[in-house]
């Protein structure tokens, strides 16, 4: 490693390593659900992988226009206007109240989900209690992301840590309760239902503790945040988050969506097929986390330094990041491929779930190091406040290799797909390929933004 190149890691990886902790912490959410519900029933489990591909569908694409406080915050805060940049918070809040009110309709009526996954009446039954719930914690979880956006955004991701650690430490034991009842049916088994309660008590809780953290914290006084009230929404301000934020937001639902569709499809093979997927995914997504926190750092410190007019200091970062992430996972993916019987055992005895579930992890290690790849790509290139491009690539990739060559692949569509990639097999070996496509297309762009910017035409 380049003395550069560990300047870089020894700036990137303090930011990166509370993000990393904090989303791991959140995607405990869904680890807790996956491993509680597995025991409980194939039934459940089936519903919680239909109803949170659904609510992650829903949460991720508004989730993502929210986001843009990121750059907008950070450039300002690099530029040391440290009122305005408090000011886009209570901005992004206005946002992402207004976006709850169009995710909660969409989980509250599900039914062209239900339909799309062909699920069971039994299964449509506790689709639509944990959808219920979920709508229930929307709002609160939009309004966090705004919060975890600006405090990531001025370099302070640990207070966002602090509070999804004693979210996840609340999560458990509510889940734990709802999920299998308690004294004989004192408090019911709710099953995936319970698991949406318990997630939605958590997500209040949180926005509650966070609200107190903004109002009392002496670090926020400098960004007008505990002088007065909350800003009255502002139509050019609101009109930047969505210029920028509407491009990220539909980046991020295509890239879930090339998930959560897979769920939908596979959902039509049977219970067995989609809870091998739910666990697998759920694995590939903890593995997700370290390239997230990599990018949200390197995104944080590009963000700040083009504020700051440093551009030379903004692409050195940029590409170190990228590098940083390409190494870790090659060396996790790597592990996980290595070790992937015993860590499925540690989801479920179930031996004909990690049936199903052994073959996906195969492309594990190619899928995570494009994953990693496309993800801190993606995230430099918000910094510099390009989202649109990155819109077309995306389409193209994921949802026209990685989900429509799943469906040619898995369902044999033209007759032509070998046996060994007929069914789940098939919709993650396209996803694979999708996702490579995805950051070879992101790195190659951002060279040429890069360079335009050198040359000043950008």
């Amino acid at each position: 490693m380049t003395a550069s190149l560990r300047q870089s890691a020894g700036r990137i990886l303090p930011l990166a390593w509370p993000v990393l902790v904090g989303q791991l912490a959140v995607l405990a959410f869904g680890t807790v659900d996956t491993v509680l519900v597995a025991r409980a029933s194939a039934l459940d489990l089936a519903a919680l992988a239909i109803g949170g591909a659904a609510y992650i569908t829903v949460f991720i694409g508004l989730m993502g226009v929210v986001l843009a406080i990121g750059p907008i915050a950070g450039q300002l805060f690099g530029a040391r206007q440290l009122h305005e940049a408090g000011r886009q918070l209570h901005q992004a809040g206005w946002l992402a109240i207004g976006l709850s009110v169009i995710g909660c309709s969409a989980l509250l009526f599900p039914q062209p989900i239900l339909a799309l996954s062909r699920a069971s009446p039994e299964v449509a039954i506790e689709v639509r209690g944990y959808l219920a719930a979920l709508a229930v914690a929307l709002p609160p979880a939009l309004l966090f992301t705004a919060f975890r956006g600006f405090n990531t955004s001025v370099s302070r991701p640990k207070v966002v840590m602090a509070v999804q650690l004693i979210g996840l430490a609340l999560k458990v034991p509510l889940t734990v309760l709802l999920v299998f009842g308690w004294r004989a049916g004192q408090v019911p088994a709710l099953g995936a239902t319970g698991c949406g309660i318990a997630t939605a008590i958590v997500m209040w809780a949180q926005l509650a503790v966070a609200v107190w953290i903004l109002r009392h914290d002496r670090f926020y006084a400098p960004f007008g945040l505990q002088a007065g009230g909350i800003g009255r929404p502002h139509r050019q301000s609101l009109t930047a988050f969505i210029k920028l934020g509407v491009p990220m937001g539909l980046s991020v639902l295509i890239e879930v969506t090339g998930f959560t569709f897979m769920a939908f499809f596979i959902a039509r093979m049977g219970t067995t097929p989609v809870a091998g997927h739910q666990v697998a995914v759920n694995l590939v997504t903890m593995l997700f986390m370290v390239p997230l926190s990599i990018g949200n750092a390197a995104s944080t410190l590009v963000a700040q330094r083009i504020g700051a007019a440093d551009l030379p200091d903004a692409r050195r970062l940029g590409w170190h990041g990228l590098q940083i992430a390409l190494m870790i996972a090659a060396l996790l993916g790597t592990a996980v491929y290595g070790a992937r019987r015993e860590v499925l055992g540690l989801y479920t005895g179930d031996a004909a779930i990690v049936a199903a579930a052994m073959p996906l992890l195969a492309w594990v290690a190619v899928f995570h190091i494009a994953d990693a790849g496309q993800t801190v790509t993606s995230f430099v290139l918000r910094a510099h406040r390009i989202t649109t491009v990155p819109v077309l690539i995306y389409a193209f990739a994921i949802w026209g290799v990685g989900l429509g060559g799943g469906i040619v692949l898995g369902f044999d569509a033209l007759g032509i797909s070998p046996p060994e990639l007929h069914g789940a097999r098939g919709f993650w070996a396209a996803s694979t390929t999708g996702l490579t496509i995805a950051a070879l297309g992101l790195i190659g762009f951002l060279q040429w933004v890069l360079r335009q910017r050198q040359r000043g035409v950008l």
